[in-house]
């Protein structure tokens, strides 16, 4: 080079870089008037770098709050549907499409762990047809990898690809060329994992903010499902305590009941069949003939008490007059007040089945207490329907008992508090030692979805009895 200026670029008093310039036209040296000018395009560089700087390094910070804001927004959505959601099936489609929009994956899906076998649960995004509801055994999976390590792991790895195409969801039609496969861990146990696929926007390979991100969506999601399983669990386990405590309930009234009326025929009939005298023979037969007839009654009550054709022929005030009556041969007086609305003429319209049912063993279980535990003279029940919640409550004037103990479970409490729940109402119990017993729930009111005109008197409009109730302990 025959001429040469260099000028430096100085930002905020610190040095930047230097700008040259060579080889003036004409091959002249570079002149003082060329040192300013070129000085003065040095200052505008800096200032134009410093702007830049300053621009990208916003956008960065701007772009890092988006991405923080997001992830809070999802950790909160997950966080809601922990505290206000316990059906799995909603919390599983709401993780798998906030956690698709929070990394901007094709598709994202999740795998719940079932014994040898990964569970494909949910999913959002591009997914092949039929693909949620399958399984695949979780050997030689990249999720029983990431399950195994407690460890977030790439699609993009070589053997991780291999297992996902040859063990894994690749077998199940889903391709990816990208993705990040995190495990659903809380409090040290494996539930499933995330399976994010392909990035859409600088993708298909996922950043490590991505992953990050990922991660932390992954804690709060696994709280949900571990939450939403466990209720669902203890949701079974009081079914099915429930039910077993009805059944000894039943076995215990046809024992003390049926039963020994049936063996006390048996062994009259067979002394009067060895003493051979027609007038001992005819009493006896009298005599069974009476204790058969009591013994049928026995039954017919069992049955009506085990669900009662008025519940479903004429609705929940003709089943509980009903009860009241069977409850007051056993020495305990109720009356029974029944508002509901809105009507159809002159009759009310007839609430949801399972509605019904439930207020009945509402109904029962308390007035079962109050007869055999409380020894209550009188019991007074009340079915209020306002503003779009129906109201019941039954008091009664026996001994009570101290709502604390543990002993108070046994007393049908678990089956009434378990159908409240069920039917997002609420519960609340009065009572102690002497001074009788009030058992107050506030349910929402529905309405059957349509009776046919004369629903109420045809045995064909029975409504089949919901399977998610089971019936309730009593004691």
């Amino acid at each position: 080079m025959h001429s040469f200026l260099g000028v430096p670029i100085v930002i905020g008093g610190v040095p930047f870089g230097n700008l040259y310039l060579t080889e003036k036209a004409g091959g002249v040296e570079f002149s003082e008037r060329d040192e300013q000018a070129v000085g003065v395009l040095a200052v505008f560089a800096g200032m134009a770098i410093d702007h830049a700087r300053r621009y990208t390094d916003a956008r960065n910070q701007r772009d890092e709050l988006e991405r923080t804001v997001t992830t809070l927004d999802a950790t909160i959505q997950i966080a809601r549907a922990v505290g206000g959601e316990t059906d799995l099936d909603l919390i599983l489609e709401l993780v798998a499409k906030r956690g698709r929009a929070l990394v901007s994956a094709r598709a994202l899906l999740i795998e719940l762990r079932q014994d040898d076998e990964l569970v494909v649960a949910a999913g959002a995004g591009e997914l092949p047809d039929g693909v949620i509801g399958q399984r695949v055994a979780v050997a030689e999976t990249v999720a029983s990898h990431a399950l195994r390590t407690r460890r977030t792991q790439r699609l993009e790895d070589e053997l991780n690809r291999a297992r996902f195409e040859e063990h894994g969801l690749g077998r199940l039609g889903v391709r990816a060329e990208g993705g990040l496969v995190v495990p659903l861990l809380f409090r040290g146990d494996a539930h499933g994992v995330l399976i994010a696929v392909d990035r859409l926007q600088g993708g298909p390979t996922f950043s490590a903010e991505d992953e990050r991100l990922l991660e932390a969506f992954a804690a709060s999601a696994a709280t949900a499902v571990a939450t939403a399983r466990s209720i669902v669990s203890e949701r079974q386990r009081h079914r099915l305590a429930a039910a077993e405590g009805e059944r000894q309930r039943w076995a215990r009234e046809l024992h003390d009941e049926t039963l020994q009326s049936l063996s006390a025929v048996r062994i009259g009939l067979s002394g009067a069949r060895r003493a051979q005298q027609p007038q001992e023979l005819t009493r006896a037969v009298h005599a069974a003939v009476d204790q058969l007839e009591e013994a049928i009654s026995n039954l017919r009550a069992l049955i009506t008490d085990l669900r009662p054709a008025a519940l479903d022929e004429l609705g929940i005030q003709a089943a509980l007059e009903g009860l009241a009556e069977r409850t007051a041969r056993h020495g305990t007086e109720v009356d029974v007040s029944v508002t509901l609305g809105p009507t159809k003429g002159l009759k009310a319209a007839r609430l949801d089945p399972e509605l019904e049912t439930s207020i009945y063993r509402i109904v029962q279980e308390a007035l079962t207490n109050a007869s055999k535990h409380g020894n209550a003279k009188r019991a007074v029940v009340e079915v209020d329907e306002q503003d779009g919640r129906v109201k019941v409550a039954v008091r009664d004037d026996g001994e009570g008992f101290d709502t604390s103990a543990t002993k108070a479970a046994g007393f049908g409490l678990l089956g009434i508090r378990e159908r409240v729940s069920l039917l997002g109402g609420t519960l609340e119990i009065e009572s102690a030692q002497g001074g009788g017993a009030t058992v107050r729930a506030d349910l929402p009111a529905r309405r059957a979805e349509s009776v046919a005109p004369d629903a109420h008197l045809s045995g064909d409009a029975r409504p089949t009895p919901p399977s998610g109730l089971k019936e309730g302990a009593s004691a």
